[in-house]
């Protein structure tokens, strides 16, 4: 049987792949072996103190997890914590600056770049303090409310995931100008400048020719700060520890807790399982939602 004209022998095709073993070798060992073991540890009892032999338990782990009322409250806040502060508060933040630096001054494009940008670059840690110095009860949003007259109250106790969403909009919306400004340099000027002189105003002008033209960019952007933001630990744990209570607790706090405050290696490395089928999740929609628009 004759092989397809343009078709690589098995030899040379193995020999055109060489270069890029080194790279699989090494994503063989620092990211497909911690996955396999996290598999693997999630269907047992591994414990870090106080635990016998650790042995194989099956679907005890996933059991107790989805009759937990604890776990299935962390997997709202979750939910809530990324469509609040991802789906929602970032995009739409990062969009409208975006448009906005469009039509700015050079002066003021250039100080609320380097404003949203700071946010961006400090430590997932050092955000969280300034944060928590903001919202606490004699923190700075109390002091301008009480200048102003307006009641004040303790925002990490009684509002504490609107506080930890609010704050994660502050510190990751510069990513999402950035990728919005650099689509919105694609957008033909002369398609503006038509829909000007037909009579469409700023808002139709956006909603009809700017949207549109940019939706690839508004797909991707919103996998991956959706990916991104699943995965925050840093900024609620200095914020909230998951608190009040369990109030702010989202998968990752829940996880933490589960598998070192609890010594739970095994259950924890479950409920890791399980937000890594949620982003991979998130992700397969976004794929067949960009898959869709191609179509």
């Amino acid at each position: 049987m004759r092989r397809p004209s343009g078709a690589l022998s098995p030899v040379r095709a193995l020999l055109r792949g060489l270069p890029t073993l080194p790279a699989v070798i090494l994503l063989a060992v620092f990211l497909a072996g911690p996955i396999g073991y996290c598999v693997y540890y999630a269907f047992t009892n591994m414990q870090l103190t106080g635990a016998g032999t650790t042995r194989f338990v099956g679907l005890d782990n996933f059991t107790r997890a989805f009759g937990d009322p604890d776990f299935l409250n962390a997997v709202w806040l979750t939910l809530v914590f990324v469509i609040g502060s991802a789906v929602v508060g970032q995009n739409t933040l990062g969009l409208a600056l975006a448009v906005l630096m469009e039509k700015a001054t050079k002066p003021i494009r250039a100080l609320t770049n380097g404003v949203v940008i700071a946010a961006w670059v400090l430590p997932e840690v050092v955000a969280g303090y300034l944060m928590y110095a903001f919202f606490f009860d004699q923190g700075s949003l109390n002091s301008v409310l009480g200048a102003f007259g307006l009641p004040q109250q303790n925002w990490l106790y009684t509002m504490p995931i609107l506080a930890v969403c609010l704050a994660n909009v502050w510190r990751g919306t510069a990513f999402s100008m950035m990728v919005f400004s650099a689509a919105l340099n694609d957008v033909p000027q002369e398609l503006l400048e038509a829909a000007e002189m037909d009579g469409a105003g700023p808002w139709q002008r956006l909603w009809r020719i700017v949207l549109p033209t940019i939706r690839r960019s508004i797909m991707t952007n919103l996998m991956l700060i959706t990916l991104q933001t699943l995965s925050v630990f840093g900024l609620i744990y200095t914020m909230t520890r998951g608190g009040p209570g369990n109030k702010s607790e989202t998968l990752p706090i829940f996880m933490y807790q589960q598998a070192f405050q609890n010594s739970l290696i095994g259950y924890g490395t479950a409920i890791a399982l399980v937000l890594l089928v949620v982003g991979a999740l998130f992700s397969v929609v976004y794929i067949r939602l960009l898959t869709l628009e191609d179509d």
